[in-house]
């Protein structure tokens, strides 16, 4: 094969190999919009009366979902800070906003009393403790991570590692966004004062 052969044959391969990318984006980009529609999260957790809650009740309001728990050194109260920040920054619109804490170690959370803990950074934002199955169950739909970790120096010798995004659920109750952890105050706001 001469050299001109061998260049144009490689050319060519370059060429087939970029239309299948393009194509393989444009596929993906398709499908996009589909699998984000059928990404609906749900729950049906107790609140600290121990009346069941689920998402639909919530239907036509936006939902910012954490899930944390109250023995939680850092991530958990910073988040629910800035939690408090964008509901009392929404005036009037808060009411389009429900904010809910999703408890991942239940049993510990609803003897340290789950609703003095939400109540003391903001009195919307609503605390849901189920049974481990249920809540096992609500993490799956959010798709999150949480698991259990031996630490002599935490109480009662364990901690609880887990996913640190706030999740937005919009009023149909499909998945809209995460805002990481670290998200400021402002720019959550920003965002949901757009979509109200």
């Amino acid at each position: 094969m001469t050299l001109r052969k061998l260049q144009i044959a490689l050319w060519a391969a370059v060429a087939l190999v970029l239309i299948g990318t393009a194509g393989f984006m444009l596929g993906a980009r398709n499908e996009e919009p589909v699998a984000a529609a059928t990404f609906q999260p749900s729950f049906a957790l107790a609140d600290a009366a121990g009346r069941e809650r689920t998402d639909e009740e919530f239907r036509g309001k936006y939902l910012l979902v954490f899930f944390g728990f109250t023995n939680c050194p850092d991530v958990c109260p910073t988040t629910l800070a800035e939690v408090a920040q964008v509901m009392d920054g929404l005036g009037e619109d808060a009411a389009q906003v429900q904010p809910l804490f999703i408890s991942i170690d239940p049993e510990r959370d609803r003897q340290m009393g789950l609703s003095e803990f939400t109540e003391a950074f903001h009195p919307s934002i609503l605390g849901l403790a189920g049974t481990a199955d249920e809540t096992r169950a609500a993490a799956e739909s959010f798709k999150i991570f949480y698991e259990r970790q031996e630490a002599e120096a935490s109480p009662d010798g364990y901690s609880m590692s887990h996913s640190s995004a706030l999740y937005l659920i919009g009023p149909e109750g499909h998945w809209i966004r995460q805002y990481s952890y670290g998200t400021p105050a402002s720019e959550i706001l920003a965002d949901l004062q757009t979509r109200l």
